[in-house]
């Protein structure tokens, strides 16, 4: 754990080197924070690292999106996630479905990748067993595009904040209705 003093004087490559992980594969996001320092407390910081993703342009917002894996698809199950993802996946068990569920999930994520042209995304780290993971596909399936665009966004931000939480001394992330 960081505290805030300690993060501000951090050179950008520790800086970088520390947070990279917090927005799925895009430590540009991180880079971009970084000149932001001092921060005043964990909550700027995290506050900062959200308004780099939300002032990015389409095409950087997409990245983002799209480096987000599959939930319980073959990446998980080949043990080739991020350690962020790894350890929130498994947390639910979704590196380890049967094969009845995993077909589900795979029949999911793929009918929402052809509707939506990108990863399904949800703050495992919020819910408390894989029912709801695959209530929130079939209720996010009828969603048009700008509103899933969004909602995907919205999970990303909730997903960095649970896991700068993990990083930062006496950061809280905020409740998910918050974001």
């Amino acid at each position: 754990m960081h505290s805030i003093s300690s993060i501000n004087a951090m050179n950008l490559d520790q800086f970088t080197g520390t947070f990279a992980g917090v927005y799925e594969s895009s430590p540009w996001v991180v880079k971009r924070a970084w000149p932001g320092r001092p921060f005043q407390d964990a909550a700027a910081l995290q506050s900062t690292l959200r308004r780099m993703v939300e002032e990015a342009s389409t095409a950087e917002q997409d990245a983002l999106i799209r480096a987000h894996p599959d939930l319980g698809g073959r990446l998980a199950r080949e043990g080739r996630l991020t350690a962020d993802s790894t350890r929130e996946q498994s947390r639910l068990g979704l590196d380890r479905l049967g094969e009845a569920e995993h077909a589900e999930f795979t029949r999911l994520n793929d009918a929402y990748q052809s509707r939506f042209h990108f990863p399904f995304i949800i703050c495992v780290g919020l819910l408390a067993d894989r029912r709801r993971i695959h209530q929130a596909f079939l209720d996010r399936l009828g969603n048009s595009p700008d509103q899933e665009r969004r909602e995907a966004l919205r999970q990303i931000h909730l997903i960095a904040a649970l896991r700068l939480s993990s990083l930062v001394e006496g950061f809280v992330p905020p409740a998910a209705s918050t974001l």
